[in-house]
């Protein structure tokens, strides 16, 4: 007996299905989430805070232990990832992980909460993460609404990052001038071109891959891509050796996400 409409599946895509009414269902589960607090070992300050209700986008910071009570601190805005339609700024892995960058690092982490797929579709995290940038930068002048920001970020030290589909969205926060158009899988979001990577507005990019990831080969024509475009500034790559995808989320305490984590921390402590 053939499946009804309304069971019947037309797309399956590793996170989700499209079935034939237009439903769409998420098939991976959801990741437990944390609220935000003061981790008693290094000391790391968490909060979260809404800067939009309309659509709603909030970010969760992370503010390391101050040596001085005027003391300014390089910022970190963090996009996570998760294929734009799963896992969150509060997510356990991300929180630990930004909080652990936080400390080491000795920088604040603004961590983005963008629209999931398929709740709020694409355009919706580069729209809710371009918002986010737009917010932090409001606080350069030492007079936005957020004093962790106007008191303690040195704006002279900006990094822009994330992991998976956050890398993507950090990527396009650099280059982001006026509006780009959406033509699927050759999207200058999701496939820059050289003329896009040249005008990225930042000084060094650092990248990682994993051995065994299938997004391995993105990665490096990423890397050779802007090598290529007349971009001036420095580009280092990464090898994860037998490494998955986000291989680091599973066991943060491991060797070899300790030595990425290290890695990471090293490139933004470097002058």
């Amino acid at each position: 007996m053939a499946p009804s409409a309304v069971n019947e599946v037309v797309h399956e895509f590793p996170f989700f299905k499209v079935y034939k009414d237009s439903r769409v269902e998420l098939v991976w589960p959801e990741c437990p989430k944390t609220p935000p607090s003061t981790d008693l070992v290094t000391g790391v300050q968490s909060k979260d805070v809404i800067i939009s209700k309309e659509p709603q986008v909030s970010v969760r910071m992370f503010l390391p232990e101050l040596k001085t009570p005027n003391q300014k601190l390089p910022l970190l805005l963090f996009v996570h990832g998760g294929g734009f339609v799963m896992f969150s700024s509060s997510a356990i892995p991300y929180h630990v992980l930004c909080s652990k960058v936080a400390a080491d690092a000795g920088v604040i982490v603004v961590s983005v909460e963008y629209g999931l797929f398929p709740a709020r579709p694409i355009p919706a995290c580069y729209e809710d993460s371009w918002e986010a940038l737009q917010w932090v930068a409001s606080h350069a002048d030492g007079s936005g609404s957020e004093p962790w920001l106007s008191n303690h970020a040195d704006f002279g030290k900006v990094f822009l990052g994330g992991d998976s589909g956050g890398g993507n969205i950090s990527h396009t926060l650099a280059f982001r001038v006026g509006s780009i158009g959406n033509s699927g899988l050759d999207d200058p979001r999701l496939n820059p071109g050289l003329e896009d990577l040249a005008r990225l507005g930042c000084g060094r990019v650092l990248i990682f891959v994993a051995e065994k990831d299938d997004l391995r080969v993105v990665g490096k024509n990423y890397y050779e891509k802007l090598k290529k475009s007349g971009w001036k500034g420095s580009v280092e790559i990464v090898e994860n050796e037998n490494q998955v995808h986000c291989f680091y989320l599973h066991n943060l305490n491991s060797e070899k996400a300790a030595e990425l984590i290290h890695r990471f921390v090293s490139f933004l402590k470097q002058d």
